[in-house]
């Protein structure tokens, strides 16, 4: 696949007409990415797999329908396309580190501080990728994105109570690799 940088998808979404639809993907790009990347865990998978969702949602505009939310049919079609590559075995591998793109430095100047945070963040994503697939798109959707559990449950097609069942198996699980079997809760 052909890689492209966010500025050139960005003018590609800009051609023509500037309208709300093409604005609101525009908007949704790095909440799109943050998604991606916890489903692929590397960061050209989840350029490649925003780039695919955007390409399949513009083709397929007429099908989104006004008034519902553009975030969740977004994250549907990433997740469908992350899924269809699974099934036909596609396999990704990682190029770079989380920490190159994410990486923010800390709140504090003092070294110290950031290289603590940095470590932490690596303990964490570790922990992540041990997680199952479904436990850590729960995880992402919920706690990283925002959504509710009835949204989450409409992105994945399953019902709320199994989101709810998967998020606590997993911030249990996510607790206890990074923490050990401390109870800090």
């Amino acid at each position: 696949m052909i890689r492209i940088s966010y500025l050139i998808l960005f003018a590609i979404i800009n051609m023509g007409e500037s309208d709300t639809f093409r604005q609101q993907m525009i908007d949704l790009l790095p909440r799109l990415r943050r998604f991606a990347y916890s489903l692929t865990l590397n960061r050209f998978g989840a350029d490649d797999l925003v780039q695919l969702a955007c390409e399949r949602a513009l083709s397929r505009k007429e099908q989104f329908k006004i008034g519902t939310r553009m975030d969740r049919w977004m994250f549907r079609i990433i997740y469908t396309l992350w899924v269809d590559s699974l099934r036909s075995k596609r396999s990704c591998t990682p190029h770079s580190s989380f920490n190159e793109e994410y990486h923010t430095g800390g709140t504090a100047d003092n070294g110290s501080t950031r290289i603590e945070a940095k470590l932490m963040l690596d303990h964490v994503i570790q922990a992540m990728e041990q997680l199952s697939e479904s436990d850590r798109v729960v995880l992402a959707l919920v706690c990283i994105d925002g959504l509710s559990y009835k949204e989450a449950a409409m992105t994945l097609d399953v019902p709320v109570g199994t989101v709810m069942s998967r998020l606590a198996r997993a911030r249990v699980k996510l607790h206890s690799l990074v923490h050990g079997n401390k109870r800090t809760y």
